[in-house]
């Protein structure tokens, strides 16, 4: 029961919006895993293409509608080229959504937009529980830096911080290890947490910053909460600072 119970509540597929309108231009995508599932994405282009093209490679909450987070990257970043995908069980996304599933679409993912693209530089950018893919993304796939929102060390001790009373330990099934991908690594890497995020407390956010090589950018939005943090126009002004930041 509580395996059955955590991926419902990590993976909450069934609470993700539909998506809304894509903008003039956008297109979509799908490629497939490795074990066929069939994953897909979407592409906004920038507003102002140039032979200088940089690629914005989304990685979403785990409530969030891929091609909303791509909406909401292009309006951070319309200079740049937008690509997400659904997670797998996110649809239109098949499959079953896993930790180590994700870890390992991820990379797929990359390819798959650097070939779409031909991006001079890459930056990834990972939302909450995304923020624990791009960091093991930089381990496998060449980044010119990351920008970590509302990130943690550790999923699992997240959760065991959550549910003190259960033997998370015992029975946790999907572990996504955030801090030692970026212990050794020479990406630039941003960060920018909120001051009163309940879900990643401060202590797991800090776990993290202690162990990233290279903090380029470290930001704490005042007042802000795990969710309302990307309606507040100082995590906005935040977010494009972190990307002059990482590619300075």
């Amino acid at each position: 029961m509580l395996s059955m119970l955590q991926t419902q509540t990590i993976f909450p597929t069934h609470a993700v919006a539909n998506p809304g309108p894509l903008p003039r231009g956008a297109k979509l995508l799908e490629l497939e895993a490795a074990d066929g599932s069939r994953l897909h994405g979407v592409h906004i282009p920038p507003l102002s293409p140039s032979a200088d093209r940089l690629l914005i490679l989304g990685f979403g909450g785990n409530a969030w509608n891929a091609q909303d987070a791509a909406i909401y990257f292009h309006q951070l970043y319309p200079a740049a080229d937008v690509v997400t995908f659904h997670y797998r069980g996110y649809r239109p996304s098949t499959g079953t959504p896993s930790a180590k599933a994700l870890l390992a679409d991820a990379p797929i993912v990359y390819d798959f937009a650097v070939k779409q693209v031909d991006p001079k530089h890459i930056v990834a950018v990972g939302m909450s529980i995304g923020s624990g893919i791009a960091a093991n993304l930089a381990a496998h796939r060449t980044l010119d830096g990351l920008i970590l929102v509302t990130p943690f060390d550790s999923l699992e001790a997240v959760a065991t911080g959550q549910f003190p009373w259960l033997p998370i330990g015992m029975v946790f099934e999907h572990e996504i290890e955030a801090a030692e991908p970026l212990r050794e690594s020479k990406v630039p890497v941003a960060i920018v947490a909120g001051e009163r995020d309940t879900l990643i407390p401060p202590e797991r956010t800090e776990g993290l910053r202690r162990q990233v090589g290279n903090l380029a950018f470290d930001r704490t939005i005042a007042s802000a909460g795990h969710n309302d943090i990307y309606h507040r126009s100082e995590f906005h002004a935040a977010m494009r600072a972190a990307l002059d930041a990482v590619l300075r």
